[in-house]
């Protein structure tokens, strides 16, 4: 049974639902706190009693934002197993997410904010995909290399940087059938980069 919100809490919450969608379709400058309260239907008084500055707003959308891919790994994996490297990387650079900037994942659209900003937010950040990271690894393949080392950490950081870089600059271009091809290349070159080919080739 699901708990039931307070109106306070229920005020809260559609206040971070209506900043990620804007800091992800405007960025962090291209928005202010205004704007969000007016996509959340709240006044700039009652944001503020709940986030106090547009700074802990964005920490917070961006914590929510990577929560979701946190929340969304594990279902991957255990919808299509061995498999599920190609579903997410289907998803992730499908057409359907790569037009969808409001609703997109929080990795592509808000990782070149954090850049700019202080660098408390640069270890939020960093613990979180850090966390991704170790979701991926348990979902990928060992192969150890010739000293034994076990490199899926490495592998999971390639995954993502493949897979950010490769939507964004699919969604940065003004042709859809090119924006179409480059998704098709990194979607091999991140399977690649997982190093899962090789198993998949061989299935």
């Amino acid at each position: 049974m699901t708990e039931k919100l307070t109106k306070r809490e229920r005020t809260h919450q559609k206040i971070l639902e209506a900043a990620g969608r804007s800091f992800r379709r405007h960025g962090y400058s291209g928005v202010g706190v205004d704007g969000i309260a007016q996509a959340a239907g709240v006044t700039s008084g009652a944001l503020y009693a709940h986030f106090g500055a547009k700074d802990r707003i964005f920490v917070a959308a961006l914590e929510q934002g990577l929560d979701e891919v946190i929340d969304a790994i594990p279902i991957f994996q255990r919808d299509h197993g061995d498999k599920w490297i190609v579903a997410f990387a289907d998803y992730y650079l499908g057409a359907d997410h790569r037009q969808d900037l409001e609703c997109g994942c929080a990795m592509t659209t808000l990782s070149p904010e954090v850049v700019r900003q202080e660098p408390s937010l640069h270890e939020v950040y960093e613990e979180k995909m850090a966390t991704i990271v170790a979701l991926i690894v348990r979902g990928l393949t060992p192969s150890p290399d010739e000293k034994g080392v076990d490199d899926r950490e490495d592998r999971s950081w390639a995954l993502l940087s493949t897979l950010i870089g490769g939507l964004t600059v699919s969604r940065a271009v003004a042709d859809p059938d090119l924006a179409a091809r480059i998704a098709a290349s990194v979607h091999g070159a991140a399977i690649t980069a997982a190093g899962e080919a090789a198993a998949y080739k061989e299935a």
